[in-house]
């Protein structure tokens, strides 16, 4: 059947696709499984309860939660009734929930759990358009999002037709999602997304994935972001079974319980995956660690298609038994591909994943696209390439402008900022370029290369520019490094401030014998300064002199979503790093520029 609309899904997965887990999750350490039957009795009833209730084509719900198949049902049954999601992250501040559920001018909001009720109930008594607020989980007192499906239910015969009728008019253009962007800076903007949008999407990547019907999925990057939920709604319109993780804790174990085929993961996750692993082979003694470490130096090396060589391929061949089969095992033993995107992956992770036969698909996307303008792909020899973001994928433009930003234009371009006609008409222009922000390059005429966040690009008072990215991209390749801001406009020289990986850390200072009472007292201890300035040392050999990292500071605090510094999708926030560390900097450069 042909598929316009993202409801439609829905119809192709019930003629083609009956399992008896569709969708599942864990609860109370049982899986919680959903089958064809339950996913779209559920939507459907969903979809009878909103028309009980007197919603009309337009109006807006959103969504505050953890992935869960729930997520799936209210999603698909506002869609089949012209009802506009609002998804919002769990994690947001007071402030922006306020700014988004006011603007959005949604009717209702559901929760996953007490917390978040407890927390926005407050919230929401302060916006007179929400006019009640369910939740997923049973909470005494609250409203249960099951009312709207027992009602809808009881008016299954009543709104039956007019259901059908209501999908018939939906048009593939028509308004399906408002997303908030999670800025790093200033308050979100509401992206508004068609139906076409997404549809758009998925048909221009289904067959870039190795995906087969039955496979499974594990997912455990939030449903609001558009990334995951565009995979979402392609891993369904290709029947795969989806399980969501319990949290990002149980990743690991989820994996090997369920035997996924594949996940979806930004770099962070990839980082800390193949730190994990290192450690465990810095565990290990005599042979077995050489073998390791070799197995390692090897893999860094890895080139696709064969470029090695025979020799190099026997080699790989010999480390992969040895080896990367226990890697594979740690992640379940049935891997066929990663998908990675939401920021840059460093090089070094995608030759090492590839080389132990986990592929890892990095792709380049905005929530303004739907996301993915251009996507690393192994369908054909010469699809991919470390270090870019990929081919251009089918139906999507691209041009890079003078000064190097990334345009692009194509059936996945949003419709607007929602309420935001002036800003939209910035940001897309005259002829239909929408202007990303991002700066980059094209490689072998075939592959973008992502350099840079237009506005972060800084220039040092000597007038020379200095992309920030590149520089922590690579300084995060030290274990000892979890995240780095390198600052320095408008100055002298570039410097950096640096949350350890207190892990690594720790572990390093006991087999050093240094002591320590809390992390303030350590990062100050001369021994551990002493170690990051050779690691700097290290790493500004590959940098330009002007990128050269002449100063750098150690902070105690662990940077984090939740803390502040940074964004949902784990992006540093700039301006509130640089806020929260003013005294620091003022101390390395002085008052200058620093207001």
């Amino acid at each position: 059947m042909t598929v316009t609309r993202i409801f439609d899904i829905l119809e192709k997965y019930q003629k083609n696709f009956i399992y008896d887990d569709a969708l599942a999750t864990k609860r109370k350490g049982k899986w919680d499984k959903f089958s064809t039957r339950d996913y779209i009795e559920k939507a459907n009833n969903f979809s009878y309860g909103l028309l009980a209730l007197g919603f009309k084509n337009g109006d807006k719900i959103a969504t505050i939660s953890n992935n869960r198949p729930e997520w799936n049902f209210v999603d698909m049954g506002m869609s089949q009734t012209g009802v506009v999601h609002v998804p919002i992250y769990p994690t947001l501040s007071e402030e922006e929930y306020f700014h988004i559920l006011s603007h959005s001018d949604s009717k209702f909001l559901i929760v996953s759990d007490k917390a978040l009720y407890d927390k926005l109930k407050l919230i929401i008594n302060k916006i007179p358009t929400i006019k009640a607020l369910y939740t997923f989980d049973e909470i005494k007192g609250a409203l249960n999002w099951n009312e709207i499906i027992d009602l809808g239910k009881k008016n299954a015969d009543k709104y039956k037709n007019e259901l059908q009728k209501i999908k018939k008019e939906i048009k593939p253009s028509d308004l399906h999602s408002i997303i908030y962007t999670s800025g790093t800076t200033g308050l979100s903007k509401g992206v508004m997304l068609s139906h076409n949008n997404f549809i758009s999407n998925i048909l221009a990547t289904k067959d870039l994935m190795p995906l087969v019907p039955k496979d499974i999925a594990l997912s455990f990057l939030p449903l609001c972001h558009v990334f995951e939920r565009m995979v979402n709604y392609t891993f369904q319109y290709m029947g795969i079974r989806i399980y969501y993780a319990e949290n990002m804790g149980t990743i690991g174990a989820n994996l090997k319980e369920i035997k996924a085929n594949f996940f979806v993961a930004v770099p962070r996750i990839l980082e800390g995956i193949y730190d994990k692993i290192i450690s465990k082979g810095n565990d290990l003694s005599g042979i077995k660690k050489a073998l390791f470490f070799w197995a390692v130096k090897l893999g860094l090396r890895y080139e696709l298609d064969r470029k090695n060589g025979i020799w190099y391929e026997i080699k790989l061949k010999i480390a992969r038994k040895l080896i990367f089969s226990k890697w594979m095992e740690a992640l379940g033993g049935r891997i066929k591909f990663i998908i990675s995107g939401g920021a840059s992956l460093q090089p070094r992770l995608a030759r090492i994943f590839c080389a132990a036969g986990i592929p890892v698909l990095e792709g380049y996307g905005l929530t303004e696209t739907s996301p993915s303008i251009s996507v690393n792909h192994f369908s054909s020899p010469g699809s991919a390439k470390f270090g870019t973001v990929g081919p251009v994928i089918n139906n999507v433009e691209v041009k890079i402008a003078e000064d190097g930003e990334i345009y692009t234009k194509g059936p996945n371009l949003m419709l607007g900022y929602y309420k935001n006609p002036e800003y939209t008409n910035q940001v897309i222009d005259k002829d239909g370029w929408f202007h990303t922000g991002d700066v980059g390059t094209i490689e072998d005429n075939k592959f973008l290369k992502i350099t840079d966040r237009k506005k972060e690009i800084f220039k040092t008072s000597s007038g020379k520019y200095v992309a920030p990215q590149v520089i922590e991209n690579k300084l995060k390749e030290s274990f000892f490094i979890e995240q780095i801001m390198v600052v320095g406009e408008n100055e002298k020289f570039v410097s950096a401030l640096i949350s350890p990986s207190f892990d690594y850390l720790h572990n390093w200072c006991t087999e050093n014998k240094i002591h320590f009472h809390n992390n303030e007292e350590l990062i100050k201890i001369p021994e551990v300064v002493t170690h990051y300035q050779k690691e700097i040392i290290k790493y500004n050999e590959t940098f330009s002199q002007t990128e050269h990292i002449k100063r750098f500071r150690l902070v105690h605090e662990t940077w984090t979503s939740a803390t502040g510094e940074l964004s949902p999708t784990l992006k540093l926030k700039r301006s509130v790093i640089h806020d929260k560390y003013k005294n620091i900097l003022e101390e390395i450069y002085g008052l200058s520029g620093l207001g």
